[in-house]
């Protein structure tokens, strides 16, 4: 088998003279720019990496990067955010039918005899001008509510862990999709030609309970081309495999080897014309550069005590969610365009009391030291924050229920997230549930509509916000109608 034959055999006649005339294009370019005393190279070089599709955004947009802070394994909305006090009244109570309304449940909990009702052990208290109720749980987080729009009654198709975080993230539970992050930076761009412009974060967990796989889908550009793809920064050792050369190799040897390589691999291109070898050519050139703005990156030292004492003591911590959430305003600062940072360990269908506390102690003053710092520094107001899982917890106990233990199962219909920040309305609550937080009685807000809105955000038209694939006008909102939810913006 000879791949560079074959392809010469199969060459039509129109992509012959169509190939050729690009190089003599190509060439007579670069030789009128030496007459001119040009350097088409250094020229290049002073163009965006990552630039923007033509005509984005499509309006002026309020937000300019996104931090997305997702909760892997579903926070129990019931135990944070949906005050029901009510359901004390209800313990150990059956759910009623009426509620349930033959709603499916997973294999977990499908075989248990009856479905107690297992009230909020914590309290809640109101917070804020907005009079916010919020869990004891969040008291930092109590003291931002005002910059928060809480949306009660988000909902999902799926009610498995993998196909909820798949749909999250792209739109669908099918795997193959383009993530939310890859979007943007394939519309959008980057404003920073030294870092990705899609970079993800996994810190590490405090809970005891069994944590959720991550898989590179969540991140993942998935039909878009290759260099949209988020790039990962590991919470132990370097944040980058290899960012430092190794003994004996010198910054310049690595250029000179980079620059054969990249001859190498555009003489490919020319050749077989894949456009996935051009992301090779520049994911190689972003590597280079990462060795020098990477440590940059993650020195915090360069931050004051005042800075760091926002985040708590677990900052000055590697690979935790607060050191985590400080590199997130420091990406953004340096204008990368979205950052997303996914705490895994909230699956909690036992113990849950136990291992709640131990989460929201990860994440608690962190996220309110995020927004306010962001705040602080005048981002907050073109950074876009979003929070929250892939699906929210049951009313009703999974296993032994006590007054002070139990566990909760999943639940798609209705769950909890907040957004923050860049076009967004604080201090707001959207959406109401019932009394036993199992459905939305008022303002159901899908996934597809939550992402259109923030998009809507980000100054992009998701209806018009296409990519041709396997037939398709794909879009992250998928082929179905999506709706901005307007009653979240500013």
């Amino acid at each position: 088998m000879q791949p560079l034959l074959d392809f010469q055999r199969h060459e039509t006649r129109r992509q012959f003279f169509g190939s050729t005339g690009l190089r003599m294009g190509g060439l007579a370019m670069a030789l009128m720019g030496a007459k001119a005393g040009l350097n088409p190279l250094r020229a290049a070089a002073n163009e965006r990496v990552h630039p923007a599709l033509p005509g984005f955004p499509n309006f002026a947009p309020k937000a300019k990067s996104l931090i997305y802070l997702h909760m892997n394994g579903a926070p129990s909305q019931l135990d944070m955010w949906d005050y029901k006090p009510n359901l004390h009244e209800q313990f150990d109570k059956d759910l009623p039918a009426s509620i349930r309304m033959g709603q499916r449940i997973t294999t977990m909990t499908s075989g248990q005899a009856r479905f107690p009702v297992a009230p909020s052990m914590f309290k809640f208290t109101q917070a804020g001008k907005c009079g916010r109720w919020i869990s004891e749980l969040l008291p930092h987080t109590a003291g931002v509510v005002d910059d928060i729009a809480l949306v009660k009654t988000v909902h999902t198709n799926a009610i498995n862990h993998d196909p909820a975080c798949t749909f999250v993230m792209t739109g669908s539970e099918v795997a193959g999709k383009a993530s939310l992050g890859s979007w943007l930076t394939y519309g959008l761009g980057s404003e920073n030609n030294d870092l990705p412009g899609f970079v993800v974060l996994t810190p590490t967990w405090s809970s005891k309970s069994a944590a959720q796989a991550l898989f590179t889908r969540m991140w993942s550009s998935g039909f878009l081309p290759g260099r949209y793809n988020g790039v990962a920064l590991r919470s132990v050792g370097d944040p980058v495999l290899f960012i430092q050369n190794p003994p004996g190799v010198s910054g310049s040897d690595r250029r000179t080897m980079l620059d054969a390589l990249n001859k190498l691999n555009e003489r490919s291109f020319r050749e077989f014309g894949d456009p996935e070898i051009q992301t090779r050519i520049a994911q190689y050139e972003m590597a280079f550069r990462m060795q020098s703005s990477v440590p940059d990156l993650v020195d915090l030292g360069k931050e004051s005590e005042a800075t760091l004492s926002l985040y708590g003591d677990e900052v000055k911590k590697p690979g935790t969610f607060a050191a985590s959430t400080l590199l997130a305003r420091r990406l953004v600062e340096r204008g990368v365009r979205v950052v997303q940072i996914l705490h895994r360990g909230w699956d909690q269908h036992g113990s849950l009391p136990t291992d709640i506390r131990a989460q929201c102690k990860d994440i608690d003053q962190a996220t309110a030291g995020l927004l306010t710092d962001l705040k602080q520094r005048g981002l907050l107001d073109e950074t876009l924050v979003v929070w929250g899982g892939e699906f929210g917890r049951t009313v009703y106990s999974q296993g032994t229920l006590k007054r002070d233990d139990y566990g909760r199962d999943h639940h798609p219909k209705n769950f909890c997230m907040w957004l923050a920040g860049g076009g967004i309305k604080g201090g707001i609550s959207y959406g109401e549930t019932d009394d036993f937080s199992y459905n939305p009685v008022e303002n159901p807000v899908d996934l597809n509509d939550l992402n259109a809105t923030l998009l809507q955000c980000m100054g992009i038209d998701h209806s018009r916000f296409t990519f041709k694939y396997q037939g398709l006008d794909q879009r992250l909102t998928g082929v179905e109608p999506a709706n901005i939810v307007k009653g979240l913006l500013a």
